[in-house]
């Protein structure tokens, strides 16, 4: 059975311990430092379609700002510190997906990219995404997932070869028919369905499972016990023991 690997969830933002602010170089520097296999960050485009990181619509809870990103220049949200959360890193600008990969070169890491097109669709976010993957050298590291599953399907049409992960908050009630139909080549499952039945169905139609968002270590432990290929946490320096068989201070 291979090694369950660990993917910084919005970098190294943390959850029992305060890291770096979510969604920002800083988060996704710690993350490398903190051992992680790969790195989840989500995508939106800026009024003037740039491909920016944030996870949410609106910038009001992580940075000085207020309003939608999608009525921001890319100029404009450069304005904004993107540290609310961690004031004590002072001025942090929102990252460019550009600037990201940048970093990524000098490492192997996985990225997990989740494309925010479930609340609003940013027409054109799968080819922009697509077109700079590959214009940097990254295609062949990179997982998509989104909550929209028209957008994954839309993102496997223009390049069929992009590897895509059905992200999703239910079960599914028809593995593997599903996840075939759209040419998936994993699953992203909240941590709360994740049982052995469902891995070792997954599994058994090639599907890698990716569970989200595992923080308490007694649950990263189960999630190594029970085989799941990857799990998304904020806490990726407590993943990186756990993964390697340090189970010390679990409950």
């Amino acid at each position: 059975m291979a090694k369950t690997k660990v993917w910084a969830h919005r970098g190294a933002s943390g959850w029992d311990k305060q890291y770096a602010p979510e969604n920002t170089m800083p988060a996704f520097e710690k993350a490398v430092a903190m051992g992680a296999d790969g790195i989840e960050l989500d995508v939106q485009l800026t009024r003037d379609g740039e491909i920016v990181i944030c996870h949410d619509e609106k910038i009001d809870r992580t940075s000085d700002g207020t309003g939608w990103l999608k009525d921001y220049t890319l100029k404009e949200l450069k304005q904004f510190s993107f540290s609310k959360p961690h004031p004590e890193y002072g001025k942090v600008e929102i990252p460019t997906l550009e600037e990201f990969f940048a970093m990524m070169r000098s490492n192997h890491l996985t990225v997990n990219i989740e494309l925010k097109t479930g609340v609003i669709y940013y027409d054109g976010l799968e080819e922009k995404t697509l077109n700079l993957a590959h214009k940097m050298g990254m295609e062949s590291r990179i997982l998509y997932s989104s909550f929209n599953h028209y957008s994954l399907q839309k993102l496997k049409h223009i390049d069929p070869k992009a590897k895509i992960a059905l992200l999703y908050g239910e079960r599914f009630i028809d593995i593997p028919d599903y996840p075939k139909h759209l040419d998936a080549v994993a699953v992203n499952p909240p941590l709360a369905i994740v049982t052995e039945e469902y891995i070792t169905k997954c599994h058994a139609h090639g599907y890698a499972v990716n569970v989200w968002v595992v923080d308490p270590r007694v649950e990263m432990k189960r999630m190594v016990d029970l085989g799941v290929d990857a799990f998304f946490t904020d806490c990726p320096d407590n993943g990186r023991k756990i993964a390697d068989g340090d189970f010390s201070g679990i409950i």
